[in-house]
């Protein structure tokens, strides 16, 4: 099977279930923004992954990676593509919000915003966590033109949160000084 099909070369693509949009349209962006954050999300895990104290966090990283290709398919579907992507389910979140819990435990907490920086992995993790949010921004603003998987924004609401404490976690474990903003 040849990669190229030369159905895109007049702008266009198509989503699950066939429908041809343009490929400015909104959905089309958010699961770009949803590819570029996992491949940056690869990243991070690919060069953390040969430090031995962060096993689990490489782990989790790759769990997250093929969670998100799920998010970017549900962004994908068009007419006609209705049901044919399950759901990201709930226990996928709450996968989330128990690291994010076991990571906290071991940090001290703080009350004002951290700036990002001081070491490679802190950067790099702070990078993932930008272009979630962008994603999460871009899968709202084609939630107000067509439906969009509501499990699809939550998981990257929770995950961006996810990625803030594990630059925090980074940040600890790499005695890296944390520097936080102060106005």
């Amino acid at each position: 099977m040849k990669i190229y099909t030369k159905t895109g070369d007049n702008g266009t693509t198509s989503l699950i279930g066939g429908e041809r949009v343009s490929k400015c349209d909104l959905r089309v962006e958010a699961y770009g923004t949803v590819d570029e954050l996992t491949a940056y999300v690869a990243l991070l895990a690919d060069t953390i992954a040969d430090d031995e104290r962060f096993t689990e966090r490489v782990a989790e990283l790759r769990h997250i990676e093929s969670q998100l290709m799920s998010v970017a398919a549900l962004l994908a579907v068009g007419q006609g593509g209705e049901g044919r992507i399950a759901p990201i389910p709930e226990e996928r979140i709450a996968y989330l919000e128990q690291a994010i819990d076991a990571m906290q435990e071991h940090l001290t907490p703080i009350t004002k915003f951290t700036i990002p920086g001081g070491h490679r992995y802190v950067s790099l993790a702070h990078v993932c966590r930008t272009i979630c949010r962008r994603a999460e921004r871009a899968a709202l603003r084609a939630s107000e033109i067509t439906k969009v998987d509501s499990s699809a924004t939550r998981y990257l609401n929770r995950l961006s949160d996810y990625l803030y404490t594990l630059c925090r976690c980074l940040t600890e474990q790499t005695h890296t000084e944390e520097i936080l903003w102060i106005p």
